[in-house]
């Protein structure tokens, strides 16, 4: 039902990197760009969308010198078979784009630099935008065939799935232009939480002295291990994977979105990892259906995945909210939304100021709470 192409990439540390070498001569320097601004990065190379459009992303140098830096991986939905990867069909379920709206300064929450209780208003930051409809982790142009319906032929579509060239292309310029760095704070929001702790391992070799914290925002809740050999295949993924990964005999059926968390905390026990869900997230929800799964509460998907977690890694933290929203830490919400007594805010900056946490649970997860 599809073919596919993988990508050549190069072998260095425990890492096979296609983009961190890509295109780096023709990009801005740190130095040369405006503090407290965000600029926009054209990379050109091997960086491309789904549908062959151009990539770019976004840097902002703190307003004040900082040694502190945030690196953000964008959400956008995923697909993985031809009728959701049609993005002319009536059901596309990703981004294919990068452009206008991706912008930074689109977003309240953490990217609101003005407001007085964020933790990461003097933080230099580093947003990956997603357009590649492989929660940047692919590496490899799968062609889909979409069959025909009463008034459609028959078609195929090529996606190209080279999330991890571009996320790797933007790490690279990061690690050529921000020297060693006292703290690197690892998130991301729907697609771009999945794989935020494989990508919190990347940036901890890279760094070897900082203190590195990561926390993923709404995508704790998929469950459903009969279509990994499906999605891992289609996007490319185990051709990206250290070989720390084998050696722990991670397979194509083994692998799952947790094992990114344990593994990382495996090989950086020191590292904090964390998640935020909301008990109800209407966006999971809908992803899950497509797996298969419906008719099952996303609190009863999230708990086991998070117990598959625990059971490897020590230092594993989740605050779980009420309500079904989805994608928090980028919106005015994170201030206000709480577990219990515990507000997100006050939780996510004892993680960045290197304090003890512990997990937080709604009470009653039908709605969110909301402090002051």
């Amino acid at each position: 039902m599809f073919r596919f192409k993988l990508m050549v990439v190069a072998c260095i540390g425990l890492w096979c990197l296609t983009g961190l070498a890509l295109a780096q001569d023709a990009q801005p320097k740190w130095a040369d760009l405006p503090a407290g601004e965000w600029t926009q990065m054209l990379p050109g190379g091997d960086t491309i969308c789904s549908n062959g459009t151009p990539y770019s992303y976004f840097v902002r140098p703190a307003e004040t010198e900082s040694d502190k830096l945030l690196v953000h991986f964008q959400g956008g939905g995923a697909c993985w078979f031809g009728q959701i990867c049609d993005i002319q069909g009536e059901n596309p379920t990703y981004d294919p784009f990068v452009d206008e709206s991706d912008h930074p300064i689109n977003y309240a929450g953490i990217f609101n630099f003005d407001h007085e209780e964020n933790p990461f208003s003097d933080y230099n930051m580093v947003m990956v935008p997603y357009c590649t409809a492989d929660v940047h982790i692919g590496n490899t142009d799968t062609t889909y065939e979409i069959p025909a319906t009463d008034t459609t032929e028959a078609k195929e579509v090529t996606i190209f799935h080279r999330g991890y060239v571009n996320a790797t292309t933007v790490l690279g310029w990061t690690f050529n232009n921000v020297a060693d760095p006292s703290t690197v704070f690892v998130t991301g929001c729907s697609a771009g939480s999945i794989p935020s702790p494989f990508y919190a391992a990347m940036i901890a070799e890279q760094y070897p002295d900082a203190r590195i914290e990561q926390l993923g925002d709404a995508s704790g809740g998929y469950r459903n291990p009969t279509l990994a050999q499906q999605i891992w295949s289609n996007w490319g993924t185990m051709d990206i994977l250290p070989e720390a990964y084998a050696e722990a005999g991670v397979t194509i059926d083994s692998l799952t979105f947790e094992t990114f968390y344990q593994m990382t905390g495996g090989m950086y026990p020191d590292m904090s990892l964390t998640q935020f869900n909301t008990a109800s997230d209407a966006v999971q929800l809908g992803f899950v259906g497509l797996t298969g799964i419906t008719d099952t509460p996303l609190i009863d998907l999230l708990e086991p995945n998070f117990a598959d977690i625990k059971a490897q890694v020590e230092d594993f933290h989740t605050f779980t909210a009420g309500g079904d929203g989805h994608c928090i830490t980028p919106t005015d919400d994170f201030y206000n939304i709480m577990a219990g007594d515990v507000r997100l805010v006050d939780w996510v900056t004892m993680l960045a100021n290197d304090e003890a946490i512990e997990d937080a649970k709604c009470e009653d997860c039908t709605a969110a709470e909301m402090g002051e």
